[in-house]
């Protein structure tokens, strides 16, 4: 059957592109709409850095006058290049359930990639970083997708696999009640870490904000180039003074201080922890939109939320076997609980398939894997 693929230009076909997921999820009461804004950035260039280096069109797909699917295709010169062959990428699919429709996607993608030198590309994928928006959800149907994180029907795993896609890789998630009382030896052995001399602990200073995220800044920039496990330190993009300085102030709103900790090791910034409530917590209430009238479900998410996210953590290489990531995890938990009570659970995302190191340290937490998103390639 032929399907008629729509590059995405007017608002009305930006409309439709964010419209359309709601006729698939009808009977999927678990899934939450991301924020239409949040998404929107994602495809502008001048909000949009990977715009200076790559390309990224978005399609709606129609059979006659109905819509079909929706998806993006991409490509970014260096984030691309780190493999072999290059991958490309493709992302954000919606699609009714039904295997031409796939297949006449995927044929697209392919030839999209094939006419500007690539041979192979992998997906989902978001264009940018890949701490959100990133991966297939093919484990638990049966819980809302936390903040950053998509929500996908069980047909499209099949649907995919069946045009021919071989297994990239998997992240997991992972979760932890906050009822659920810390293994007291592990308690123990961070009350020894916190009492070491030069040790301190704090949560984030809201009056020194840049200074907090310049310290931030640098744990994550030398944390995630120099891994104890080589896991995919090659796709490591360095955090900008400007990208950390916007994100720290754009969350000040809505982050409760306890549960952002710095830990420094005579007077240096050696560990830390960033988490947020969730905020598809509004999302669900609100459609994915986000006006002035929304504002006050904003300020009250704090005292509302009743699920956190680990947004980003690090600790310094060099302090790594002294505990530092233990100490800012178990206090982050108990402060974080006492100073918002009202929370159920935490989850923590993105977590490699062979990073058994961050599984086993996450798992001696009280925490669990129960979701997985995985990526797929294709080569042709």
């Amino acid at each position: 059957m032929a399907y008629r693929f729509k590059i995405i230009e007017s608002k009305k076909e930006i409309d439709l592109f964010h419209s359309f997921p709601f006729q698939i999820y009808e009977n999927y009461p678990k899934w939450i709409p991301p924020f239409r804004f949040e998404i929107e950035k994602i495809f502008d260039p001048e909000k949009n850095s990977f715009f200076k280096k790559g390309e990224c069109e978005r399609y709606l797909v129609f059979d006659g006058d109905r819509i079909a699917a929706r998806f993006a295709v991409m490509n970014h010169s260096e984030k691309d290049a780190v493999f072999e062959p290059e991958l490309g990428g493709f992302g954000f699919l919606e699609m009714i359930d039904d295997q031409d429709v796939a297949e006449s996607i995927i044929e697209f993608a392919k030839d999209w990639h094939a006419k500007r030198g690539y041979k192979a590309f992998r997906g989902p994928v978001n264009f940018g970083e890949n701490d959100s928006f990133w991966g297939l959800l093919v484990e638990n149907f049966d819980e809302p997708p936390i903040y950053g994180m998509f929500y996908h029907p069980p047909y499209y795993k099949t649907l995919l696999e069946n045009t021919g896609a071989v297994k990239f890789d998997d992240h997991w998630s992972y979760k932890r009640k906050f009822a659920t009382p810390l293994p007291e030896r592990l308690v123990n052995i961070t009350n020894r870490i916190e009492n070491r001399p030069g040790v301190l602990l704090r949560s984030i200073d809201l009056n020194n904000l840049e200074q907090d995220a310049e310290a931030i800044r640098a744990i994550y920039n030398r944390a995630w180039s120099e891994q104890d496990i080589v896991d995919r330190e090659h796709e490591f993009t360095e955090l900008t003074r400007e990208t950390v300085n916007t994100m720290v102030k754009q969350l000040k709103q809505i982050m409760i201080p306890e549960s952002v900790l710095i830990a420094f090791v005579n007077g240096e910034p050696a560990s830390f922890i960033v988490s947020i409530p969730d905020l598809n917590e509004i999302s669900a209430q609100t459609q994915g939109l986000l006006k002035w009238w929304h504002l006050p479900k904003i300020l009250r998410i704090k005292k509302k939320a009743t699920r956190l996210r680990i947004i980003v953590f690090g600790t310094l290489p060099k302090y790594r076997k002294l505990g530092m990531e233990a100490l800012v995890f178990v206090r982050g938990i108990q402060m974080t609980h006492r100073a918002a009570p009202q929370l159920d659970y935490l989850e923590g995302v993105w977590v490699s398939e062979k990073n058994w190191l961050m599984q086993r340290s996450l798992e001696a937490l009280g925490c669990y894997h129960h979701k997985t998103h995985r990526t797929y390639r294709w080569d042709f």
